[in-house]
């Protein structure tokens, strides 16, 4: 059977919250079989979990937030983004403050830390959870969706009014069964415009914000010395943190999603619709690797 996997060992890093600009140490341990994957605040009597799972946002503003009795934890969407990649069902997060590091502002960072780790099987079926018909979410000009696919692909497209974005990719079509994760999205940064850090810090956002990890653009151009990493890096980036956003249903999707101008909030709200319609979604486990669609595979293959 396929089965689900863990961390082998724990370990730690240290950063920056992009939002609160508080330091936060970082602690990555492995879980037992159906976990799931559960952020815990390593700061706070009890140490009190959360689960990551899509009814547990609470705020989308810049990032996805998790709340349970109290306790949160933001901008969880790139660390989720790597253990996808990774094809990791189950792991705690322990965080000494209410965000999880920014690292440089993709999910490379949690790839190497997760890689360092080391990945195990468990002896318990990995389930996923295949989409049956179409959803979707429409809010003004924005869109999501998602449809069955026999594998898993990520779409999306975005528009800005500005003299870099008219000179980058603004579509990106990934389809995991051909794309390495690791290699082609996990690098992809964050962004940013100089012209929104004075609202941004009003509303308590951007704090820890930085070249070091985001992509900072001016009224004219990208500020940071090194470039892009990809000629499509900032809607490359918006599909990492779909993948993220995805993962809060608990299991991997089997199926296809594609997004044109949404962010975190029409991404929960597509996972929650998806869920709460019993007749969209079925769970499913293979037990053989060749009944395994290729984009799982793929996966398979990354982590080994």
């Amino acid at each position: 059977m396929i089965r689900q996997r863990t961390l082998k060992s724990s370990i730690k890093a240290t950063g920056v919250g992009v939002h609160t600009g508080h330091k936060v140490t970082l602690v990555l341990r492995p879980a037992a079989p159906d976990t799931g994957i559960v952020f815990c605040r390593s700061d706070l009597p009890g140490n009190p979990a959360i689960a990551a799972r899509a009814h547990n946002v609470v705020d989308t503003r810049m990032a996805t937030v998790l709340e349970k009795d109290g306790a949160r934890v933001s901008t969880v969407e790139h660390l989720m983004s790597a253990f996808f990649g990774l094809g990791i069902d189950n792991a705690y997060v322990d965080v000494s403050a209410e965000e999880v590091p920014i690292m440089d502002g993709s999910a490379a960072t949690f790839v190497f830390l997760l890689q360092q780790a080391g990945i195990e099987s468990q002896a318990a079926p990995r389930r996923y959870l295949r989409v049956l018909k179409p959803v979707a979410i429409e809010q003004g000009d924005k869109r999501v969706g998602l449809a069955p696919y026999a594998g898993f692909k990520v779409g999306f497209s975005i528009e800005f009014r500005h003299p870099v974005f008219e000179q980058s990719e603004t579509t990106v079509d990934i389809d995991f069964g051909e794309v390495s994760f690791v290699k082609e999205v996990a690098r992809a940064r964050t962004f940013g415009f100089t012209q929104d850090v004075e609202a941004m810090r009003n509303a308590g956002l951007g704090r820890g914000g930085s070249l070091d990890n985001a992509i900072v653009v001016d009224d004219f151009r990208v500020l940071n010395a090194e470039g892009l990493r990809f000629d499509d890096e900032f809607v490359k980036h918006k599909a990492l943190d779909a993948v993220g956003d995805l993962y809060l249903a608990g299991h991997p999707l089997i199926g296809a999603f594609r997004g044109h101008k949404s962010g975190h909030a029409l991404n929960n709200q597509l996972v929650r619709a998806l869920l709460e319609d019993a007749s969209a979604w079925e769970e499913v486990t293979f037990d053989e690797a060749r009944d395994l669609p290729a984009a799982f595979a793929n996966i398979e293959l990354q982590a080994a």
